[in-house]
């Protein structure tokens, strides 16, 4: 068909274009998706807010250079969808979208380009506002925010003030502001964490003291260093081979003083309210993993007049405890270690190759220092250093040597392990190598292969022989107890936030240190502390492999900013800025709060509007509803950090007074992606997709044969799709349908752009069944009148759509709306009941938004459909009064019958029998067996 052949009023993608257009510019003169607050500038006076709200959430996205492909998009559609329906059931639905504009990305293009960081970002994001634009989403633009806005971070850094001045009450479970504290301190109520008079201590120490509680506090610890960044990162940005996740660049072990957040005081409130979440149990599993919370004991072994406490699990193994493991870089090491050469005949694999225990650890040390915490954990490959000193084992007095192991790590427990080697798989790949003893205390397996980690009766362990596991620890605890040489102890395995970066690209620390190094808050008049210009943005230039490098952020480099007079309160002073910046975790852990309210000036967000928005709901949810967004979604990446990090900083507000709801996301919903398949050449390098051939089952590239492989779409593959493209060639509505009609939502789902003109046609016949195609005049008929077939096909289509709408199933609402459709055009070739189409134009609009107000106003009806209620169905129109049933002759369906739906089986025999085709096969036979399975089939067994 050439375009001259195509008729005027065609639903092409011009048309789409045009109309999509048309209404994104009415819902925007028009505040359509405008969510109004029960108090505040978002307030609408007289007006009544409905009883019902939904808070719907799309996790924040970076916006990136790249710009969107197809499958970005997929969880906003989804969310639109759900949201769209929602408004039509009479709800205040609250939906919107911002940027967590800091981070790394922006940054190291200043670095290369001299661009300034918030020039690149808001570049970018005008860019993803321009392409999410396009796909009519349903957002409230009054709130969106960016955390690189200086009224957002002005409160990123008030709620770290908040974090900073608390501390954890652990008998009230609960954070309290560290006033309280200094007024239990000098009373006499509290000692200070050493046990001395907080009222003896100089002005210093008192810091130094209240310092101890803090929920943000200085440490200096052991940090992932990053001299190709400059910077030190979290565990969780490095990769399992010790590398950098952003830039690929070696990550070393190192001493550093940086801020840490005591997210460890929440771990029994992290795992037990998993409990009140309607998430899914796979990231409630990942969390608890990562949490770690475990019952066992800490054990006290000496090594001279040092005390080695370690804790185990199993303390029911003690007697089979040969050997113990330090963490190399961990204090208790240097208070160990041998001064003394190695004496002679000891083992040289227990050396390094050296003459003493400091000139191997040494040597060790630097050997060890690029892995990562994962690698040494997994590595089988196990190595370590004696460390020429001996533990005395409290339960049988055995010597057992001591080492220094890279597979324990200083962050988890005591920092120090006691090796049971016949019964785990570690410490028996650690003895096997350094040929240390194995002496099994649990009979059941055989330890010479391999540790036997399966449960068994203690043998060889004293006073517990022939005890089982749970007999065995409760008799060795209390032994332990008895003897003080332990104690029962809860352990986790979560560790502090290490929360500084040594960027430029960061919301500042709203701290000044004194001439004495002495932190001090600022004021909350004082914020924000915002960002000064610079020249360069980089950090200090690093060799990538220099682990003894420091780092040095771009900040420091800013003289006249760093160095400051202040007031705070007893006259001008000289202070000193703190130079690091915060994680980009920081804005994401609490956006949701700023949706509520983003142009609040006095606080973060009115309490009001947060209890409308995000309080508990104890008569829709239940008595211990939390509270928080109703429905959370995104991938399924950030189970751990992101939604640790902001249940963290939530728990903090709540206890404080700032927010009613104790956790930030009630529901979450975690999508899959969209996958493309990506292709390589003979070098293995990727090359464009969109420019590969198939030609028999062969695919090519520029006339040379490429591999076809399979993965989530994006740059790297350079398999990405953009959804601008899509849009041009067949309308937003089309890749809306397209995107929910592809599977499940919480599945990976294959692109296939040639798919798309199905989701197109379907489109195409809806507006055929209603528009005339030659004239654009509308084909339905307000004087038709439905049959009773038609009222069947609507009511079950109606009660369908809800139904899956409801749980996010938009794949099947597709289907039943597309065999809804092929029904009506199948049946009404000309003039359709106007009754059968509206109904139909409401269930679509959430999918298809822009086509659907098109039809709904050249349908004669006022203003927008988004409000319009969603149909409701009747019980009656969903029992069938008939039912078709196939008759099996010996089990061969032979043919079908129709019978009442409530005839008896005798009555269904009857008719069958009666059938002219059964009847013809089963005369002259004997009937000897009648089979009716109600509703499913008739059997007939002849012979």
């Amino acid at each position: 068909m050439t375009q001259a052949d195509i008729p005027a009023h065609r639903y092409t993608n011009e048309l789409a274009n045009q109309i999509e257009v048309k209404w994104q510019q009415y819902w925007n003169d028009n505040g359509t998706f405008n969510a109004p607050n029960p108090v505040g500038e978002l307030a609408e006076p007289g007006k009544e807010l409905p009883e019902d709200k939904l808070f719907v959430q799309d996790m924040f996205p970076y916006p990136s250079g790249a710009g969107l492909h197809v499958g970005h998009p997929l969880g906003y559609i989804a969310t639109d969808v759900y949201a769209r329906y929602n408004r039509m059931l009479g709800k205040n639905v609250l939906h919107t979208l911002g940027y967590d504009a800091f981070g790394l990305p922006a940054e190291q293009y200043a670095i290369q380009t001299g661009t300034h960081p918030r020039t690149t970002t808001m570049k970018n994001i005008e860019n993803m506002r321009r392409q999410l634009g396009q796909l009519g989403l349903g957002h409230d633009p009054r709130r969106s925010v960016a955390t690189t806005d200086t009224e957002f971070y002005r409160w990123t850094q008030w709620i770290f003030l908040q974090i900073y001045n608390s501390w954890f009450d652990a008998e009230q479970q609960k954070a309290r502001p560290i006033a309280e504290l200094i007024a239990e301190l000098e009373d006499g109520t509290r000692r200070t964490a050493d046990g001395r008079d907080y009222n003896e201590l100089s002005g210093v120490e008192k810091q130094e003291a209240i310092d101890e509680f803090r929920l943000v506090y200085r440490s200096n610890s052991m940090v992932n260093w990053c001299p190709g960044l400059g910077t030190v990162l979290a565990n969780e940005e490095v990769t399992a081979d010790g590398r950098s996740e952003r830039g690929n660049f070696p990550v070393f072990r190192k001493r550093l003083s940086q801020w840490m957040m005591r997210i460890t005081a929440y771990s029994d409130r992290l795992v037990d309210d998993l409990e009140l979440l309607d998430w899914p149990e796979k990231v409630k599993s990942m969390q608890r993993n990562w949490i770690g919370r475990s019952r066992g004991a800490e054990v006290t072994f000496t090594s001279g007049d040092t005390d080695i406490t370690v804790f185990t699990t199993r303390a029911d193994t003690l007697f089979g405890a040969t050997y113990m493991a330090v963490a190399p870089e961990a204090d208790l090491v240097d208070e160990l270690i041998s001064d003394e050469p190695y004496a002679e005949g000891i083992d040289e694999r227990w050396t390094y190759g050296e003459k003493s225990p400091r000139e191997a650890l040494a040597a060790y040390r630097r050997a060890i220092a690029a892995k990562s915490d994962v690698e040494r954990q997994e590595n089988k490959e196990k190595t370590g250093v004696f460390l020429g000193a001996y533990a005395t084992n409290p339960v049988n007095g055995a010597q057992i040597p001591i080492f220094a192991a890279d597979y324990v790590l200083a962050g988890y427990g005591t920092g120090a392990v006691m090796a049971v080697p016949a019964h785990d798989q570690r410490d028996w790949e650690f003895a096997t190598a350094f040929g240390i003893d194995i002496i099994p205390v649990l009979e059941g397996g055989d330890v010479t292969e391999a540790a036997f980690v399966g449960e068994g009766t203690h043998i060889n362990s004293g006073f517990i022989d022939g005890t089982g596991k749970d007999e065995g620890i409760e008799k060795m605890i209390a032994w332990l107890q008895e003897n003080e040489r332990g104690v029962e102890k809860i352990q986790y395995k979560l560790r502090d936030w290490l929360f500084a970066r040594q960027r430029y690209w960061g919301e500042p620390f709203p701290i000044v240190y004194d001439s004495e190094g002495v932190a001090h808050a600022l004021p909350e008049s004082m914020l924000p502390v915002e960002l000064p210009e610079v020249d360069d943005y980089a950090p200090a230039a690093h060799d990538p492999n220099d682990a003894d490098s420091e780092p040095q952020p771009p900040l420091a480099k800013v003289t006249d900013w760093v160095n400051v007079t202040l007031d705070l309160g007893d006259g001008p002073r000289e202070y000193r800025r703190d130079t690091n910046v915060m994680p980009q975790w920081a804005g994401s852990s609490w956006y949701q709060l700023r949706y509520v309210d983003p142009t609040n000036s006095e606080t973060f967000v009115d309490l009001e509007n947060e209890r409308y928005w995000t309080g508990p709901q104890p008569e829709e949810h239940g008595p211990n509803d939390p509270g928080g967004v109703d429905l959370y979604v995104g991938g399924v990446e950030h189970a751990v950090l992101h939604l640790l990090y902001s249940r963290f900083w939530h728990k903090v507000l709540y206890d404080l007074g700032h927010v009613t709801s104790k956790e930030p996301y009630r529901r979450l919903f975690n999508q899959g992606y969209i996958q493309a398949y990506a292709y390589t050449d003979a070098r293995g390098v990727y090359v464009p997709a969109e420019e590969v051939e198939e030609k028999d089952g062969k695919f090519f590239y520029s006339g040379e044969e490429v591999n076809q492989e399979y993965g989530k779409m994006g740059k790297s593959l350079k398999n990405a799709v953009a959804p601008d493209d899509v849009v041009n060639d067949f309308g937003a509505d089309t890749l809306r349908v397209y995107e929910m009609s592809m599977g499940p939502l919480d599945t990976s789902r294959p692109w296939a752009t040639k798919d798309v003109v199905g989701s197109h046609r379907f489109l195409q016949r809806l507006w055929r069944l209603i528009i005339n195609e030659e004239s654009g005049s509308v084909y339905a008929s307000e004087d038709a009148e439905l049959t009773d077939e038609d009222r069947k096909q609507l009511h079950r289509t109606i009660a369908g759509v809800r139904e899956d709408y409801a749980h996010l199933r938009d794949n099947t609402v597709v289907a039943k709306l597309i065999e809804y459709v092929n029904y009506l055009t199948k049946t009404y070739p000309d003039t359709v009941p106007l009754a059968a189409v509206t109904p139909l134009v409401i269930m679509v609009s959430p999918l298809a938004p822009h086509v659907a107000e098109e039809l709904w106003s050249r349908l004669g009806n006022e203003g927008t459909v988004t409000f319009e209620p969603f149909p409701e169905f009747e019980e009656k129109w969903l029992v069938d009064d008939e039912v078709e049933l196939p008759v099996q002759i010996n089990g061969k369906v032979k043919g079908r019958i129709t019978v009442p739906a409530d005839a008896d089986q005798d009555a269904v025999v009857e008719v069958a029998l009666a059938d002219e085709k059964i009847a013809a096969l089963v005369e002259g036979k004997n009937l000897v067996k009648k089979i009716v399975i109600p509703g499913r089939m008739v059997n007939l067994v002849v012979k």
